[in-house]
């Protein structure tokens, strides 16, 4: 039996349609009906499709936290732990090519409605950008880590963005592959 609760279920449901219809595009009875609870039901969770936007964000930071934990894990040198995050472009291809990128889309979307939880949002990014300077850092790239990370995270959304415009996955795989040639001629000074 799961132990995910309804809100949990809610949460999950309205992260999925969030990324796959935007925000905007997704309502209460979207969320209700992919749960397939009431909106009654539904109420007693959340009561405003802000409040559900807080939770799913949430859960996207809580789970790129654990996800970039299990990296510096399962990675032995900082070059294959930002090899790790080049990767999950071919990793998520398939979503990527239909959606896009969830963090871009979401911060996209959110910043043409100019909407209060825009800043919040952004924190997914910034999660990422720290953690992509601290690995340059550790590979002896103090002066320029914040750069080389916005580096990688900017061509890591101009793939995502042109692959899913393109509808092309071979896109990524060819980008990957000029990323992670990059990353080794940095990494060996030929940059």
């Amino acid at each position: 039996m799961s132990d995910k609760t309804t809100r949990d279920h809610i949460v999950e449901a309205a992260d999925q349609l969030f990324y796959q219809q935007g925000y905007e595009h997704t309502s209460f009875s979207h969320i209700a009906e992919t749960v397939k609870i009431s909106r009654g039901n539904f109420y007693h969770h959340f009561k405003t499709k802000d409040e559900i936007l807080n939770a799913v964000i949430g859960v996207r930071l809580e789970n790129t936290r654990r996800m970039l934990s299990q990296w510096e894990n399962e990675e032995k040198t900082p070059v294959d732990r930002i090899r790790r995050f080049i990767h999950i472009l071919i990793t998520n291809r398939a979503k990527i090519k239909h959606y896009g990128c969830p963090v871009g889309t979401l911060c996209t979307e959110l910043a043409k409605l100019n909407h209060p939880a825009q800043p919040e949002a952004r924190r997914l990014f910034t999660l990422f950008r720290t953690w992509l300077s601290r690995q340059f850092e550790k590979i002896d790239h103090n002066a320029d880590a914040d750069e080389l990370a916005m580096h990688i995270l900017a061509r890591s959304q101009g793939v995502a963005t042109l692959a899913s415009a393109f509808s092309d996955q071979k896109f990524i795989k060819q980008e990957v592959k000029l990323m992670d040639e990059w990353l080794n001629a940095y990494v060996k000074g030929k940059i």
